[in-house]
């Protein structure tokens, strides 16, 4: 029986990973100390894998297909196929941004202050290539966690770390001076599995179905009736994707006018459309738009 041996990111990507493949129509499910989850579908095989090494199972074929950060596919300078990218997170629609960042009383200013210095980092071998392709000299050393307390006790000049706001620096004193890479969800594959015919399909499949349930987690549909007479007002105020749907009540002169819109315009829309004279406006939550 044909099977594509799938990788789930373990660690801060699970849940949502999880989340996104139910909505695609894949249930995962597993228990902490399963490194195996169960998946209903018998074509599909889900390995729980650190995000960091995924890339690298992915490359050398242990896996044909995985969810990793395009930071960890660049630090292991893997060989793959990337089949798609992903932008989610529950915090906010930003990319993640690896930065150098060094405390607030420091002398440093720019990336060239630090020729001579030691840098911390979970992205020690993108780091090193960095700097040596500028021609500073630093010395990189990997960060088993806690790579802004490092810099914050003195312990390193500087820590090149993920964030999406900055938020947490800002927290431990710390300012960022610099951007080497911003980063997202990517779906990879492995060179051989794309090239064989059953998997590739398999694979495309996968990657359209979440495509389509990663667009409907930033949208909702709107459903509502309108008068004849507001109809026309009430059309100009819905965005959509191409255009909404309107059929006519049966036997009246109103009509039922269906769209799908932007999660984080709905509380400023929805006020509008009722002193447009839209009435029974009802939002639904949508698994997959195609």
């Amino acid at each position: 029986m044909n099977l594509l041996r799938l990788g789930i990111p373990k660690g801060s990507l699970e849940a949502n990973t999880v989340e996104l493949f139910k909505r695609a129509g894949w249930k995962i499910s597993y228990n902490e100390r399963s490194y195996f989850p169960a998946v209903d579908d018998d074509e599909l095989a889900c390995y729980l894998i650190r995000a960091q090494e995924m890339a690298r199972y992915v490359e050398d074929g242990t896996l044909d297909l995985g969810l990793t950060g395009r930071d960890w596919v660049v630090e292991n300078d893997a060989d793959v196929i990337v089949v798609q990218d992903l932008v989610y997170s529950k915090a906010s629609r930003q990319q993640a941004r690896w930065v150098l960042a060094v405390r607030e009383d420091s002398p440093v200013r720019n990336i060239e202050d630090l020729q001579g210095k030691r840098i911390s980092t979970e992205l020690v071998n993108f780091t090193r290539r960095y700097f040596k392709d500028r021609d500073i000299d630093v010395h990189v050393e990997f960060s088993w966690g806690a790579t802004e307390a490092k810099v914050v006790e003195g312990l390193v000049d500087a820590v090149v770390e993920v964030t999406e706001t900055g938020s947490t620096l800002r927290a431990n004193k710390l300012k960022i001076i610099h951007e080497l890479m911003k980063t997202n969800t990517q779906l990879i594959a492995n060179k051989e599995a794309w090239n064989d015919p059953w998997k590739r399909r398999k694979i495309e499949q996968i990657s359209l179905l979440l495509r389509g349930s990663f667009m409907a987690m930033t949208k909702v549909g709107l459903k509502m009736n309108v008068s004849k007479e507001n109809l026309g007002r009430t059309i100009l105020l819905l965005p959509s994707i191409t255009a909404p749907t309107v059929a006519e009540l049966y036997k009246t002169e109103w009509f039922a006018v269906d769209t799908i819109v932007d999660k984080d315009v709905v509380r400023e829309l929805v006020p509008l459309l009722r002193e447009a004279g839209a009435e029974g406006i009802i939002e639904y939550p949508l698994n997959k738009v195609l």
